[in-house]
Protein backbone atom coordinates (compact mmCIF):
# COMPACT_ATOMS: atom_id res chain seq x y z
CA UNK A 1 0.00 0.00 0.00
CA UNK A 2 0.90 3.56 -0.63
CA UNK A 3 0.99 5.83 2.57
CA UNK A 4 0.61 9.69 2.81
CA UNK A 5 -1.28 12.32 4.57
CA UNK A 6 -3.35 14.80 3.26
CA UNK A 7 -1.81 18.05 3.79
CA UNK A 8 -4.58 20.56 4.87
CA UNK A 9 -2.80 20.09 8.47
CA UNK A 10 0.48 21.63 7.71
CA UNK A 11 -1.17 24.48 5.51
CA UNK A 12 0.81 26.64 8.11
CA UNK A 13 3.38 26.27 6.59
CA UNK A 14 5.06 26.26 3.19
CA UNK A 15 5.05 22.93 1.13
CA UNK A 16 8.68 21.94 1.09
CA UNK A 17 8.55 22.02 5.00
CA UNK A 18 5.46 20.13 4.99
CA UNK A 19 6.95 17.73 2.37
CA UNK A 20 10.22 17.36 5.04
CA UNK A 21 7.95 16.66 8.20
CA UNK A 22 5.61 13.96 5.81
CA UNK A 23 9.18 12.34 4.91
CA UNK A 24 10.39 12.69 8.39
CA UNK A 25 7.22 11.04 9.73
CA UNK A 26 7.67 7.99 7.62
CA UNK A 27 5.31 8.25 4.97
CA UNK A 28 5.73 8.89 0.95
CA UNK A 29 3.43 10.90 -0.14
CA UNK A 30 1.01 14.18 0.06
CA UNK A 31 -2.60 14.34 -1.10
CA UNK A 32 -2.61 18.46 -1.84
CA UNK A 33 -5.54 20.33 -1.20
CA UNK A 34 -6.61 22.27 -4.53
CA UNK A 35 -9.95 24.33 -3.41
CA UNK A 36 -13.34 23.92 -2.27
CA UNK A 37 -14.09 24.64 1.35
CA UNK A 38 -9.97 25.42 2.03
CA UNK A 39 -7.83 27.60 -0.40
CA UNK A 40 -5.24 25.76 -2.37
CA UNK A 41 -2.40 26.65 -0.13
CA UNK A 42 0.16 24.70 -1.53
CA UNK A 43 -0.35 25.01 -5.00
CA UNK A 44 -1.01 28.97 -5.42
CA UNK A 45 0.13 28.54 -9.40
CA UNK A 46 -2.50 26.31 -10.22
CA UNK A 47 -3.97 28.57 -12.99
CA UNK A 48 0.16 28.76 -14.33
CA UNK A 49 -0.27 25.27 -14.42
CA UNK A 50 -2.87 24.47 -16.22
CA UNK A 51 -1.38 26.42 -19.58
CA UNK A 52 2.17 26.29 -18.72
CA UNK A 53 4.70 23.35 -19.24
CA UNK A 54 7.13 25.59 -17.22
CA UNK A 55 4.95 26.53 -14.42
CA UNK A 56 3.87 22.90 -14.16
CA UNK A 57 7.71 21.45 -14.18
CA UNK A 58 8.81 24.18 -11.79
CA UNK A 59 5.86 22.87 -9.30
CA UNK A 60 7.02 19.10 -9.79
CA UNK A 61 10.76 19.97 -9.64
CA UNK A 62 9.70 21.39 -5.75
CA UNK A 63 9.13 17.28 -5.16
CA UNK A 64 12.60 16.10 -6.79
CA UNK A 65 14.53 14.76 -4.23
CA UNK A 66 12.07 14.81 -1.43
CA UNK A 67 10.90 11.00 -1.09
CA UNK A 68 7.42 12.49 -1.13
CA UNK A 69 5.34 12.32 -4.52
CA UNK A 70 1.88 13.73 -4.93
CA UNK A 71 -0.93 11.19 -3.42
CA UNK A 72 -4.05 12.80 -5.42
CA UNK A 73 -5.40 15.81 -5.28
CA UNK A 74 -8.39 16.75 -2.74
CA UNK A 75 -11.18 19.64 -3.42
CA UNK A 76 -13.97 18.67 -0.82
CA UNK A 77 -16.87 20.82 -0.74
CA UNK A 78 -20.69 21.62 -1.97
CA UNK A 79 -20.58 21.47 -5.66
CA UNK A 80 -24.06 21.67 -5.32
CA UNK A 81 -24.91 24.30 -2.67
CA UNK A 82 -27.66 26.31 -3.75
CA UNK A 83 -26.54 29.87 -3.14
CA UNK A 84 -24.39 29.68 -6.15
CA UNK A 85 -21.72 32.42 -4.52
CA UNK A 86 -20.54 28.42 -2.61
CA UNK A 87 -21.74 26.00 -5.50
CA UNK A 88 -21.15 27.29 -8.48
CA UNK A 89 -17.40 27.88 -7.37
CA UNK A 90 -17.22 24.64 -5.45
CA UNK A 91 -17.88 23.35 -8.98
CA UNK A 92 -15.73 24.62 -10.75
CA UNK A 93 -13.15 23.97 -8.16
CA UNK A 94 -13.15 20.16 -9.17
CA UNK A 95 -13.64 20.55 -12.89
CA UNK A 96 -10.39 22.86 -12.66
CA UNK A 97 -8.86 19.99 -10.31
CA UNK A 98 -9.88 17.21 -12.62
CA UNK A 99 -7.61 19.61 -15.58
CA UNK A 100 -5.13 20.26 -12.93
CA UNK A 101 -4.89 16.28 -11.79
CA UNK A 102 -4.26 15.40 -15.32
CA UNK A 103 -1.57 17.92 -15.89
CA UNK A 104 0.38 17.10 -13.36
CA UNK A 105 0.19 13.29 -13.71
CA UNK A 106 -2.37 12.19 -11.51
CA UNK A 107 -5.48 10.50 -12.10
CA UNK A 108 -7.41 10.56 -8.29
CA UNK A 109 -9.40 13.97 -6.87
CA UNK A 110 -11.25 13.55 -3.50
CA UNK A 111 -14.51 15.62 -3.24
CA UNK A 112 -17.86 15.10 -1.65
CA UNK A 113 -21.30 14.79 -3.79
CA UNK A 114 -22.83 18.09 -2.42
CA UNK A 115 -25.86 18.57 -1.41
CA UNK A 116 -28.75 20.55 -2.92
CA UNK A 117 -31.61 22.89 -1.08
CA UNK A 118 -34.61 21.27 -0.72
CA UNK A 119 -36.96 22.96 -2.85
CA UNK A 120 -36.29 25.20 -5.92
CA UNK A 121 -35.50 28.91 -5.06
CA UNK A 122 -33.94 27.78 -1.48
CA UNK A 123 -31.26 29.65 -0.02
CA UNK A 124 -29.97 26.94 2.27
CA UNK A 125 -29.05 23.07 2.42
CA UNK A 126 -30.99 20.67 3.37
CA UNK A 127 -29.86 17.07 4.66
CA UNK A 128 -32.73 14.46 4.97
CA UNK A 129 -31.45 12.31 7.70
CA UNK A 130 -34.34 9.95 7.87
CA UNK A 131 -37.19 9.86 5.27
CA UNK A 132 -40.16 8.71 7.12
CA UNK A 133 -42.71 11.29 5.53
CA UNK A 134 -43.78 11.79 2.00
CA UNK A 135 -42.65 15.56 1.72
CA UNK A 136 -38.80 14.68 2.73
CA UNK A 137 -39.10 11.93 0.14
CA UNK A 138 -40.09 14.42 -2.38
CA UNK A 139 -36.95 16.63 -1.21
CA UNK A 140 -35.22 13.52 -1.67
CA UNK A 141 -36.45 13.32 -5.45
CA UNK A 142 -35.73 16.94 -6.19
CA UNK A 143 -32.22 16.91 -4.83
CA UNK A 144 -31.43 13.76 -6.56
CA UNK A 145 -31.94 15.05 -9.91
CA UNK A 146 -29.78 18.03 -9.05
CA UNK A 147 -26.96 15.57 -7.92
CA UNK A 148 -27.66 13.43 -10.84
CA UNK A 149 -27.30 15.57 -13.80
CA UNK A 150 -24.03 17.56 -11.87
CA UNK A 151 -22.45 14.12 -11.54
CA UNK A 152 -23.47 12.57 -14.89
CA UNK A 153 -21.59 15.76 -16.73
CA UNK A 154 -18.43 15.70 -14.49
CA UNK A 155 -18.05 11.80 -14.90
CA UNK A 156 -17.88 12.70 -18.40
CA UNK A 157 -15.48 15.59 -17.92
CA UNK A 158 -13.69 13.20 -16.06
CA UNK A 159 -13.40 10.62 -18.14
CA UNK A 160 -12.21 13.07 -21.02
CA UNK A 161 -9.47 13.83 -18.67
CA UNK A 162 -8.46 10.26 -17.42
CA UNK A 163 -9.55 10.77 -14.18
CA UNK A 164 -11.37 9.25 -11.38
CA UNK A 165 -13.08 11.17 -8.44
CA UNK A 166 -13.51 9.47 -5.17
CA UNK A 167 -16.42 10.78 -3.19
CA UNK A 168 -15.85 11.04 0.45
CA UNK A 169 -19.13 9.55 2.06
CA UNK A 170 -19.76 12.46 4.66
CA UNK A 171 -22.71 13.05 6.59
CA UNK A 172 -24.87 16.26 5.37
CA UNK A 173 -24.27 15.32 1.79
CA UNK A 174 -27.08 13.45 -0.63
CA UNK A 175 -24.44 10.57 -0.49
CA UNK A 176 -23.16 9.23 3.03
CA UNK A 177 -23.01 5.66 2.30
CA UNK A 178 -23.23 2.35 0.50
CA UNK A 179 -27.22 2.63 -0.69
CA UNK A 180 -25.97 6.27 -1.92
CA UNK A 181 -23.34 5.46 -3.76
CA UNK A 182 -24.94 2.81 -5.97
CA UNK A 183 -27.83 4.88 -6.51
CA UNK A 184 -25.89 7.93 -7.56
CA UNK A 185 -23.91 5.05 -10.19
CA UNK A 186 -27.08 3.75 -11.55
CA UNK A 187 -28.55 7.20 -12.47
CA UNK A 188 -25.58 8.69 -13.86
CA UNK A 189 -24.05 5.48 -15.41
CA UNK A 190 -20.78 6.47 -14.23
CA UNK A 191 -17.20 5.14 -14.79
CA UNK A 192 -15.42 7.86 -13.33
CA UNK A 193 -16.48 8.70 -10.17
CA UNK A 194 -17.15 6.00 -7.23
CA UNK A 195 -15.38 6.47 -3.50
CA UNK A 196 -12.63 8.09 -1.39
CA UNK A 197 -13.26 5.23 1.68
CA UNK A 198 -12.87 7.56 4.96
CA UNK A 199 -13.47 5.30 7.65
CA UNK A 200 -13.93 8.33 10.27
CA UNK A 201 -17.50 8.97 9.07
CA UNK A 202 -18.45 5.27 9.02
CA UNK A 203 -17.16 4.87 12.32
CA UNK A 204 -19.69 7.47 13.95
CA UNK A 205 -22.77 6.21 12.10
CA UNK A 206 -22.07 2.96 12.91
CA UNK A 207 -21.09 1.31 9.27
CA UNK A 208 -18.32 -1.24 9.54
CA UNK A 209 -15.69 0.20 7.05
CA UNK A 210 -14.11 -3.06 6.15
CA UNK A 211 -17.56 -4.36 5.64
CA UNK A 212 -18.63 -1.68 3.36
CA UNK A 213 -14.86 -1.76 1.46
CA UNK A 214 -15.99 -5.57 0.92
CA UNK A 215 -19.28 -4.47 -0.56
CA UNK A 216 -18.43 -2.02 -2.60
CA UNK A 217 -15.30 -3.25 -3.71
CA UNK A 218 -13.87 -1.18 -7.16
CA UNK A 219 -15.81 1.44 -6.82
CA UNK A 220 -13.53 2.61 -4.34
CA UNK A 221 -10.78 4.52 -5.56
CA UNK A 222 -8.79 6.05 -2.94
CA UNK A 223 -8.63 5.95 0.84
CA UNK A 224 -8.13 7.89 3.79
CA UNK A 225 -6.93 6.88 7.24
CA UNK A 226 -8.56 8.85 10.18
CA UNK A 227 -10.00 7.89 13.23
CA UNK A 228 -13.09 8.34 15.76
CA UNK A 229 -13.65 7.68 19.41
CA UNK A 230 -16.84 7.12 20.54
CA UNK A 231 -17.62 8.88 23.80
CA UNK A 232 -20.27 6.62 25.33
CA UNK A 233 -21.02 8.79 28.22
CA UNK A 234 -22.52 11.40 26.02
CA UNK A 235 -23.36 9.19 22.85
CA UNK A 236 -25.54 7.36 25.18
CA UNK A 237 -27.64 10.22 26.46
CA UNK A 238 -27.71 12.45 22.66
CA UNK A 239 -27.13 9.85 20.13
CA UNK A 240 -24.38 10.48 17.30
CA UNK A 241 -26.29 13.23 15.65
CA UNK A 242 -26.06 15.69 18.55
CA UNK A 243 -26.33 19.44 17.26
CA UNK A 244 -24.73 20.96 20.11
CA UNK A 245 -22.68 23.23 17.92
CA UNK A 246 -21.32 26.48 19.18
CA UNK A 247 -21.25 29.37 16.75
CA UNK A 248 -18.37 31.22 16.83
CA UNK A 249 -18.21 35.31 16.71
CA UNK A 250 -16.13 36.86 14.05
CA UNK A 251 -13.77 37.96 16.59
CA UNK A 252 -12.56 34.32 17.21
CA UNK A 253 -10.87 32.42 15.05
CA UNK A 254 -13.15 30.26 12.65
CA UNK A 255 -12.53 28.55 8.84
CA UNK A 256 -14.45 29.74 6.32
CA UNK A 257 -16.55 27.28 4.00
CA UNK A 258 -17.29 29.69 1.14
CA UNK A 259 -19.85 32.49 1.19
CA UNK A 260 -20.74 33.49 4.44
CA UNK A 261 -20.74 29.88 5.96
CA UNK A 262 -18.31 28.85 8.89
CA UNK A 263 -17.38 26.18 10.93
CA UNK A 264 -18.49 26.20 14.36
CA UNK A 265 -17.13 25.06 17.62
CA UNK A 266 -17.17 21.20 18.18
CA UNK A 267 -20.12 20.01 20.61
CA UNK A 268 -18.07 20.46 24.57
CA UNK A 269 -19.78 17.02 25.91
CA UNK A 270 -19.37 15.11 22.56
CA UNK A 271 -20.65 12.14 21.41
CA UNK A 272 -17.45 11.19 19.49
CA UNK A 273 -14.28 12.89 18.42
CA UNK A 274 -12.06 12.88 15.62
CA UNK A 275 -9.11 11.47 17.27
CA UNK A 276 -5.44 9.80 15.60
CA UNK A 277 -5.20 7.07 14.15
CA UNK A 278 -4.83 4.23 17.28
CA UNK A 279 -6.79 6.17 19.76
CA UNK A 280 -10.06 4.81 18.52
CA UNK A 281 -9.32 1.39 16.90
CA UNK A 282 -5.87 -0.06 17.44
CA UNK A 283 -3.23 -1.20 14.86
CA UNK A 284 -4.89 -4.55 14.53
CA UNK A 285 -7.68 -3.17 13.71
CA UNK A 286 -5.80 -0.81 10.85
CA UNK A 287 -4.22 -3.70 9.47
CA UNK A 288 -7.24 -5.33 8.68
CA UNK A 289 -8.33 -2.25 7.29
CA UNK A 290 -5.67 -2.36 4.84
CA UNK A 291 -6.01 -5.82 4.02
CA UNK A 292 -9.72 -5.15 2.75
CA UNK A 293 -8.12 -2.04 0.63
CA UNK A 294 -5.64 -4.72 -0.75
CA UNK A 295 -7.90 -6.65 -1.73
CA UNK A 296 -9.40 -4.07 -3.85
CA UNK A 297 -6.28 -2.20 -4.81
CA UNK A 298 -2.62 -3.49 -3.90
CA UNK A 299 -1.41 -0.22 -4.59
CA UNK A 300 -4.45 1.48 -2.81
CA UNK A 301 -3.19 5.22 -2.07
CA UNK A 302 -4.18 5.78 1.63
CA UNK A 303 -3.47 9.40 3.08
CA UNK A 304 -3.87 10.05 7.14
CA UNK A 305 -6.50 12.80 7.71
CA UNK A 306 -5.40 14.30 11.11
CA UNK A 307 -7.99 16.36 13.04
CA UNK A 308 -7.10 15.11 16.53
CA UNK A 309 -7.48 18.88 18.53
CA UNK A 310 -5.84 17.19 21.44
CA UNK A 311 -2.22 16.93 19.72
CA UNK A 312 -0.15 19.51 18.22
CA UNK A 313 0.10 19.03 14.29
CA UNK A 314 3.23 17.08 13.78
CA UNK A 315 2.18 15.09 17.37
CA UNK A 316 -0.47 14.19 15.70
CA UNK A 317 0.49 13.36 12.12
CA UNK A 318 3.72 10.92 13.87
CA UNK A 319 1.12 9.36 16.02
CA UNK A 320 -1.00 8.35 13.36
CA UNK A 321 2.03 7.46 11.06
CA UNK A 322 3.36 5.08 13.29
CA UNK A 323 0.14 3.12 13.39
CA UNK A 324 -0.27 3.49 9.39
CA UNK A 325 2.85 1.85 9.40
CA UNK A 326 2.94 -0.74 11.73
CA UNK A 327 -0.54 -1.87 10.29
CA UNK A 328 1.48 -2.02 6.59
CA UNK A 329 3.98 -4.08 7.89
CA UNK A 330 2.20 -6.66 9.43
CA UNK A 331 -0.02 -6.47 6.29
CA UNK A 332 3.12 -7.12 4.26
CA UNK A 333 4.31 -10.27 6.45
CA UNK A 334 1.18 -11.77 6.14
CA UNK A 335 1.06 -11.63 2.94
CA UNK A 336 4.47 -13.29 2.68
CA UNK A 337 4.02 -15.72 5.37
Amino acid sequence: MKLGLYNAIFHDRTLPEALAAIKAAGLTGIELNTGGFLPATHIPTIDDILVSDDARDEFLGIFEGTGVDIYGLNCNGNPLHPNKAIGDKHAEDIRRSIRLAERLGQNRVVTMSGLPGGEPGAKYTNWVVNAWNSAALDVLDYQWDIAAEFWRETDRFAADHGVKVALELHPQNIVFNSADVHKLIDLTGATHVGVELDASHLFWQQMDPIAVIDHLGELIFHAAAKDVRVNKEWAQLNGVLDNSFRRLDPSENRTNLGGDEWANEWPKNSAWDFVALGRGHDVAYWTEFLRALHRVDPNMLVNIEHEDVSLGREEGVNEAAKVLIEANKALEESLVS
